[in-house]
């Protein structure tokens, strides 16, 4: 096939590439075991909250955010999703940070790749949708949510970010990407892993490069994260002048914060949260 021609007077668009989402999955995940009853439940009182579409360098990526009602301007929280899609629990979480007085965005990083309202299997994820995310892409589509909330009564100079499992990950590089976060707090993300062409750099790769403190909530008993590898990719971070704090829980297994699923343990979560909030406190995100 030989090139347009170039016309008199023809604008040419860029190509906008077909999302899998063009909205947010409601409910739980149906990708993992969940238990109804544990599950936290955070009202709207006092607060705005809802779906937009975040303008990416490709389209409009699904996007949930809460906030505190007022004009603001207010901390921003930028939370990291597991792999699991902005389904009640990450969308609950954003919530409950807007109750604690922070603007909170939870970008669908995935929505190019995957429908999470019809996934029913895990691998599938993995080797679907999370093998296939570019980081460039997802450190992207962070930036153009940071960007949106700073827009939307957020506080450019007080960016803190948060995430969970993979977005415990994401935490790590987003960090070490964005000299503009102030603090970072990784729950249980891995910090070793395959790399790739477009997966090029994991955790521990980029610890040293770490523009903000970053405080690492782990298990003890997670079958998939070795503490060693976490506190190697630490001591890596403090040898570079970085500040890295992390927190083992010796009885918490992978997802102890996930109130969804068995997981759980809500005396970690707690415990977890509370020091959260105390990290973005010290150092300046409040």
């Amino acid at each position: 096939m030989t090139d347009m021609p170039e016309l008199p007077g023809l604008i040419r668009f860029p190509v906008e590439r077909r999302f899998m989402m063009t909205g947010l999955m409601s409910g739980l995940t149906l990708a993992t075991t969940r238990v109804e009853a544990q599950v936290i439940h955070t009202d709207t009182a006092g607060i705005d909250s809802g779906e937009v579409r975040v303008k990416v360098s490709d389209g409009e990526v699904p996007t949930y955010y809460a906030r505190p009602q007022g004009s603001g301007p207010f901390p921003i929280v930028l939370v990291n999703e597991e792999i699991f899609g902005v389904h009640d629990y990450i969308k609950d979480i954003c919530r409950r940070l807007a109750k604690a007085g922070y603007l909170a965005v939870a970008p669908e990083i995935y929505a190019r790749l995957a429908d999470f309202s019809k996934i029913t299997d895990f691998s599938t994820i993995f080797r679907d949708v999370v093998g296939k995310a570019p980081d460039a892409t997802v450190l992207s589509d962070l930036d153009a949510a940071v960007a949106w909330a700073a827009a939307n009564k957020g506080d450019a100079g007080r960016v803190g970010v948060v995430g969970f499992c993979r977005g415990g990950r994401n935490t790590w590089l987003y960090a070490a990407h964005n000299p503009s976060v102030k603090a970072a707090v990784a729950w249980y993300g891995p910090v070793v892993g395959p790399t790739s062409d477009i997966q090029p750099s994991t955790p521990t790769d980029v610890a040293a490069k770490l523009h903000a403190p970053l405080l690492g909530l782990y298990g003890g008993k997670d079958g998939g994260i070795k503490v060693e590898d976490v506190q190697a990719a630490a001591a890596k971070a403090r040898a570079a002048g970085r500040t890295v704090e992390i927190v083992v829980y010796p009885d918490a297994p992978h997802g102890f914060h996930a109130d969804y699923r068995p997981s759980y343990r809500a005396n970690d979560a707690a415990d977890g949260w509370a020091r959260m909030l105390a990290w973005f406190r010290k150092y300046g995100v409040a």
